[in-house]
């Protein structure tokens, strides 16, 4: 009953089995298992072997029974049993063989495919982690993996095991009686066809049910986060949410009792037709027995290879079900793979020059990537990928800071202040136009030499679920605990750490949450203190400061820019005043510049901020 349930499973995967392949596929997959072959070829040897030894024993059985009714030597029958006895040996230690040469290929594929997708989606750009949605990902990493991975392991063994039997039991019981073979073979379709239908059946109760998981798991992971609890804390329903829930675990809930019943039903048939053919070879073949036409234990030898026969026919009737959907997996993982990184290392990487370095913008244009180039449909989990994109946002900037020097980019919110920012350490690449740093383009310099170059503090600095030690020292693993104590006392965190019971072994949880929002903002600029970069780049960094705390770190931050050259966005144009130069940016374009004193001169764009910011500011005095 073994290879009846692994068909109805098949049939189950059936419906979300696609039509057809890319062309190509199936010589990818070959040449992905290149490494593997040798063990390949092990592995087949011995499905091969234990093929042959499932066939053979119903054949020594067979013998047993002609030696005993025709009343032969003890001895013939004890060496039949030794030999029934080896075999099963045998067979039990090639399965043992199979098993452990089949794990050896299956983890290796796991490994080669996660580590593949892992380094390539690294190489991704960052508008492909802006519209990607993670869990579609992460089920690249883990399912279809999997799945490619049974391409090898259970796939084509059970082909290659499941054919060998089919011929070798078809072969064999036709030398032995072709009356009873193709009684056998008549009555197969009332064995295949209700598993088919079933099979259908049970696979719209497994979409169904994959698909209420799948909400749940969303509802579960959104409400469960942090920002997520909060909200529902502050405005959401909780009885509404629960009941929401309760409904698709119900419905879970049922189908799960529905195909619990529709399987047993579903065994229960196959088991009843099963022992309706037995019944029939037994019959038929005792008649011929009896008429001299058989020997007895031909008879039992037939009995015993129709399971041997019926087994493999089911399997291989939905062997291209599982080909495909073992395939599909592999094209799901080279579809990833396929996506080319729009932003790549040049092929001779140049590193940045030594001392101070300048950051200088040549009449940059740009426009967000549209979707296509940097994402796929199935990864955003839409039918149609988004078609907008592609618009200039950026056009002609052009600016220069010399080394040292603070630049400050203000203006209203969307003007293309961030966008700016982004373009220094490369997470986009200008369309027209050169960003460079000391002189050097950035498209030339190495993805290494940017890293150690450029350091950013974002208003949302992102933390890992990890201590306060692994955090900070992310850019510099090397760095020591007194290098990791400095960084926090010029970032005015010191005294809070050293007051947690685990200091710098303190875990922060998912994205920090654990701290304040000030602590967190002071720990990426810690971070970024550790990290001794030539170029700071802060973007809003004390957006989510108190004025205490703001008033500490600006006053760090003077320090720690002292000598390196640093780009500043900021709405609170208070946080600017020392700026070598302030840009005023406004719909991608900068219409003012110069410092604090002769802005506010000039009476125009800045000076209508700061009028705006400060207008209050004596009446609340």
């Amino acid at each position: 009953m073994e290879g009846s349930w692994n068909f109805m499973r098949g049939a189950m995967r059936a419906a979300d089995a696609p039509r057809g392949l890319h062309k190509g596929t199936i010589r990818r997959v070959f040449r992905f298992s290149r490494p593997h072959r040798g063990k390949l070829v092990v592995f087949l040897a011995l499905t091969v072997v234990s093929a042959v030894l499932a066939v053979s024993t119903p054949l020594l059985a067979g013998r047993v029974v002609d030696v005993i009714v025709g009343g032969r030597e003890v001895s013939t029958v004890v060496w039949l049993a030794v030999a029934i006895a080896g075999v099963a040996v045998l067979d039990a230690a090639l399965g043992l063989a199979e098993r452990w040469q089949s794990s050896r290929i299956g983890e290796g594929l796991i490994y080669d495919l996660r580590r593949a997708v892992f380094e390539h989606v690294q190489r991704m750009p960052v508008a492909f982690f802006t519209r990607t949605r993670t869990g579609a990902l992460v089920s690249r990493l883990n399912n279809d993996v999997m799945g490619a991975q049974r391409a090898f392991t259970s796939t084509l063994a059970g082909l290659v095991t499941n054919v060998i039997q089919l011929v070798l039991s078809v072969a064999v019981m036709m030398t032995l009686s072709w009356q009873v073979t193709a009684l056998a073979l008549l009555l197969l379709p009332v064995f295949v066809l209700p598993a088919r239908r079933m099979g259908r059946r049970m696979a719209d109760l497994q979409r169904e049910a994959s698909g209420l998981n799948a909400s749940m798991t969303t509802q579960m992971t959104e409400r469960f986060s942090a920002p997520g609890a909060t909200l529902v804390k502050l405005f959401g329903h909780p009885r509404a949410e629960a009941q929401e829930f309760g409904g698709r675990a119900a419905r879970v809930r049922d189908i799960g009792v529905r195909t619990a019943m529709l399987t047993r039903w579903f065994m229960t048939g196959l088991t009843l037709v099963s022992a309706l053919a037995q019944a029939l070879v037994y019959g038929l073949g005792g008649y011929l027995a009896i008429t001299g036409a058989l020997a007895p234990g031909t008879v039992v030898a037939l009995a015993l290879l129709l399971t041997r026969l019926y087994t493999p026919l089911t399997a291989l009737a939905n062997v291209r079900v599982d080909v495909m959907t073992a395939l599909v997996s592999f094209e799901r993982v080279f579809e990833v793979l396929d996506l080319k990184p729009m932003i790549t290392e040049s092929d001779a990487p140049k590193d940045v020059p030594a001392g101070g370095v300048s950051v200088e913008f040549s009449d940059v244009r740009f426009a967000y990537p549209p979707a296509e180039k940097v994402s796929l449909a199935s990864l955003e989990e839409v039918a149609v990928l988004d078609r907008r994109g592609g618009e200039e946002v950026l056009h002609g900037v052009s600016f220069r800071a010399d080394a040292g020097q603070m630049v400050a980019l203000v203006g209203s919110s969307g003007a293309g202040k961030s966008t700016v920012a982004a373009l220094v350490p490369r997470l986009y690449d200008v369309d027209e136009g050169t960003v460079r740093l000391a002189g050097v383009d950035v498209r030339e310099l190495s993805f290494d030499a940017l890293r150690a170059t450029v350091g950013v503090v974002t208003q949302d600095g992102h933390l890992f679920h990890d201590t306060i030690r692994a955090n900070l020292a992310y850019p510099r693993p090397e760095a020591t605990d007194e290098e990791i104590w400095d960084a926090l006392s010029r970032a005015k965190l010191a005294d809070l750490v050293r007051s947690l019971p685990d200091e710098l072994d303190t875990v922060v949880g998912e994205r920090g949450y654990r701290l304040s929002g000030g602590e967190r903002q002071r720990l990426t600029i810690a971070r970024l203190l550790l990290a001794q970069p030539r170029v700071v780049i802060l973007d809003e960094a004390t957006a989510h400061l108190d004025s205490e705390s703001e008033v500490a770190v600006q006053e760090a931050l003077t320090g720690a820019l002292a000598g390196r050259t640093a780009i500043v966005i900021a709405h609170r144009l208070s946080t600017v005043r020392a700026a070598h130069q302030i840009l005023v940016v406004e719909d991608g374009r900068i219409v003012e510049r110069g410092d604090h004193e002769s802005l506010l001169a000039v009476k125009g764009r800045y000076a209508d901020l700061y009028r705006t910011q400060f207008a209050d500011q004596p009446a609340a005095a």
